[in-house]
Formats: structure tokens, C-alpha cells, sequence
């Protein structure tokens, strides 16, 4: 079996100082490619390095709403000089999004960032990883105006099936990570079974998202297996047929050039 974490914060501890064994540690569970999304622009540099360092890495660069204090005007103008002059593995735009998770979310600002993005990704022909957190709707409308030409993928989904297969409609991929591997989390359990497979995507989000019972440790890529072990017991489809598709789907939204 052949995977691809979408989703993995590899320029974070405990990846960051120990590069190489992390990925030959991915490597063993069958992790061959792993996206590693930026969240600020102070990452940039480290994220579009890893990705020439490593084979198995690629690149995606966005400003994260979690940390939207951080974020100025200007770093959008540092975000496209990067678009006009790409890395070879950059991938996506990303990690970009809405969070009202937060007491002082400054959402305008997030809604006027995330806009700014949207309009990057068109310019460049890019596909979005997205973070949505109590705003699946308000995200939907968004992707709506832009009409993206290259779409991408909801990243950690953990709203409704209507939410779901609204987001499917606009031509975005589901993003199934750890969630899933709680009973608890009943609700997109069923969602995820029943989504179409040709829109589903693996992620870990590494080092966050814990798998059940692995709470309290930093979560790492090769758990990408594990997930997948997962969405095999929800759904019908062979465990060879899940693999192949979620292969299939990243190598579609991402276009991987190497």
C-alpha cells in the first residue's frame, strides 16, 4: 500500500531536528509523499527548504487564521513573490482559511486574507489546502465567489454530511485524518462513509490531531496508515480500492512533479 499525507506540519517538533528518521519512519507504514503546509510567513523559507531537502516532501505556503495577529499586508506581497518565482515541489496554497474557535478571532481580517489568497490561488493556478473551524458555511461562500479553477481540499472535516457534500459540489476534496478513529466521533464517522471515495484525501495534521489512543503524543505521518485502517472499517469498498483512490485523489488535486 502506497499513502500520501496532504496534511503534516513537518517544519514543527518533534520533525523539525530529526528529519530524516521521521521520514524513514513514514516510509516503513508505506507514507511515500508528505505536503507540509506553512502557516506564517516566517516559515516559508523552512518549508520550501525541507522540500528541496527531502524527496518525499512538498511544499505549500498561506497565513493560518489561528494566528492571524501575526499576519500584516505585506506578508501577502512576500507570499506571491513566491508564487512568481515557485519552488519546484510547492504544491498548494496553504494552510488558509477561517477560525472562530478563538475569543478574538479578528474575522474580518481573516475573511480579507483569506480573499487575498483565493485570488492568488486563481492568478497562479493553484490548488487551497483550507482550515475551516466552525465556519463550514461561511468558507462555502467564499469558495463559491473565487470559482477556483483548481480547487483542492477542506482539510481535518468534521461538520455535517450536508456541510460535506456541499463543499464536494464546489469541486473540493474531504480531508479524513484522526477524527475518525474515535467511536465518540459518530457524526463524521457516518459522514465519511458516506462520502463519494473519489473525494476523499489522508492527512495526519502532525504533530496535532492525535489518533485515540495515541493522546498526549505528538502525532507523526505514518499514522497516515492508521487512518486509513480506519476508513477501511467504515466503508465497503476493498482496502486495496481505498488506497488506490486516496492515491489517485491527491496525485489529481496536487499534481505532484516529482
Amino acid at each position: 500500500m502506497r499513502f500520501i499525507d496532504t496534511h503534516c506540519h513537518f517544519d514543527f517538533p518533534p520533525f523539525v531536528d530529526d528529519a530524516e528518521q521521521s521520514i524513514a519512519r513514514a516510509a516503513e507504514a508505506g507514507v511515500e509523499k508528505i505536503i507540509v503546509p506553512a502557516v506564517d510567513v516566517s516559515r516559508f523559507a523552512v518549508v520550501c527548504q525541507l522540500a528541496a531537502d527531502h524527496p518525499a516532501l512538498y511544499a505549500a505556503l498561506g497565513l493560518h487564521p489561528i494566528v492571524i495577529e501575526s499576519h500584516q499586508d505585506v506578508h501577502l506581497d512576500k507570499l506571491e513573490a513566491y508564487l512568481k518565482q515557485p519552488p519546484e515541489k510547492l504544491v498548494a496554497i496553504g494552510e488558509i482559511g477561517l477560525d472562530l474557535y478563538r475569543e478574538d478571532p479578528q474575522f474580518d481580517k481573516q475573511e480579507r486574507l483569506l480573499d487575498a489568497q483565493l485570488r492568488l490561488a486563481k492568478n497562479y493556478d493553484l490548488p487551497v489546502i483550507l482550515h475551516s473551524r466552525r465556519t463550514h458555511d461561511k468558507l462555502a461562500l467564499h469558495l463559491r465567489r473565487h470559482d477556483l479553477p483548481r480547487r483542492g481540499v477542506v482539510h481535518g472535516f468534521a461538520g455535517s454530511l450536508q456541510q460535506a457534500q456541499a463543499f464536494i459540489k464546489l469541486g473540493y476534496a474531504i480531508g479524513v485524518g484522526g477524527t475518525i478513529t474515535y467511536e465518540r466521533a459518530s457524526k463524521t464517522r457516518q459522514t465519511i462513509a458516506q462520502l463519494p471515495l473519489e473525494s476523499l484525501l489522508l492527512e495526519t495534521d502532525a504533530p496535532d490531531m492525535p489518533l485515540n489512543g495515541f493522546q498526549g503524543q505528538p502525532n507523526r505521518p505514518e499514522r497516515a496508515r492508521l487512518v486509513w485502517e480506519t476508513l477501511c472499517s467504515l466503508r465497503n469498498e476493498s482496502p486495496q480500492q481505498i488506497a488506490d483512490a486516496l492515491w489517485l485523489n491527491s496525485q489529481t488535486v496536487f499534481r505532484f512533479s516529482c
